[in-house]
């Protein structure tokens, strides 16, 4: 049922590097920023073939973002790197008010987002980021789920005229998208059909959907799932598909349930088709230091957990 084998195992923070790469190479106004991490974020090929185009700004996140916003004044595309606790949390009045409410050209990539930041802890385990960033008018949220997804996904940031929020992670995770698999920002990807619900994931918990759909299978349920890789704009004629097809949505995310992928689905539908729903996410707490899945199992974010709400929400269906 899974048709989406392993092709291998990498972190989407190398995807960005390598969509940011092959954008330094097909566009001259693609110029990078990073707040002392530029290692972290995998900026190191880029800034080895493009050093001109390349601008450390040390741990001065709020001034990266300035000087970001100037750069797309002049006509250049920044994309400009941080941790995501750092490029969202420490600088949100700078992103609102010369970034989202001037409707600047510029991209804030956000790596090492979520709870699978790992051993760093709560302090840098920010997980309301796509909430923050998600309010902001003007601001597109991009949440791919793999490596191949996160080129993409950044060679896409650069084409959306205005301001774009990219997030990804550190820990190494299966790749499963297929090159020639089209990405378009506002798009769901539908990855499998079913009949008897919907399972709505991005980023890490895409693959854990699969595993989740395919234990449902065996199960004799048959779960639609969609790729929610844009948060915003979010793809509504999917979801409302998904409502009428399936009468029931749970969707799964790394990031906090409030103001997320959840409430997001939850808005659409209890605006135009409400239905039976669950959510995963983390419930209104902060992470902890620990290695990422473990922090994943702790957490209840893995295919074990979606499979258990799919079930109950597959009963409350039946009922």
């Amino acid at each position: 049922m899974n048709r989406y084998p392993i092709l291998g195992n990498k972190d989407t923070r190398s995807g960005f590097g390598e969509g940011l790469l092959q954008l330094g190479r097909s566009n001259p106004k693609v110029v990078a920023l990073c707040a002392d991490l530029k290692g972290s974020l995998k900026m190191d090929a880029f800034i080895k073939e493009h050093p001109e185009r390349y601008i450390e700004c040390g741990i001065a996140e709020a001034n990266m973002i300035g000087v970001a916003a100037g750069l797309a004044t002049a006509g250049y595309i920044p994309f400009a790197g941080s941790f995501a606790a750092f490029a969202t949390g420490r600088v949100y009045d700078q992103i609102r008010q010369v970034v989202a409410y001037s409707n600047k050209n510029v991209k804030i990539a956000a790596s090492h987002a979520g709870l699978t930041l790992g051993e760093d802890g709560a302090t840098h385990q920010i997980l309301e980021d796509v909430g923050m960033m998600r309010m902001l008018p003007n601001m597109t949220v991009l949440v791919p789920c793999d490596y191949q997804q996160t080129i993409q996904a950044t060679m896409a940031a650069a084409a959306v005229d205005g301001p774009v929020y990219l997030r990804f992670g550190r820990p190494v995770v299966p790749i499963f998208i297929p090159q020639e698999m089209p990405f378009e920002v506002g798009k769901a990807q539908l990855l499998s059909e079913g009949k008897d619900l919907t399972l709505i994931a991005n980023g890490h918990l895409v693959w854990s959907a699969l595993e989740a759909a395919q234990a449902l299978h065996e199960q004799g349920i048959e779960a639609r799932v969609l790729n929610m890789h844009t948060v915003k704009p979010l793809d509504v004629d999917a979801i409302l598909a998904a409502a009428r097809d399936t009468g029931a949505i749970l969707t799964a995310e790394e990031h906090m349930l409030n103001g997320g992928l959840g409430d997001a689905v939850a808005r659409v539908l209890v605006t135009e088709n409400p239905v039976p729903m669950e959510t995963i996410g983390v419930n209104d707490a902060f992470g902890q230091s620990g290695l990422p899945m473990q922090l994943m199992d702790e957490y209840r974010l893995n295919a074990k957990a979606i499979i258990e709400a799919a079930t109950r929400l597959h009963a409350r269906k039946q009922s």
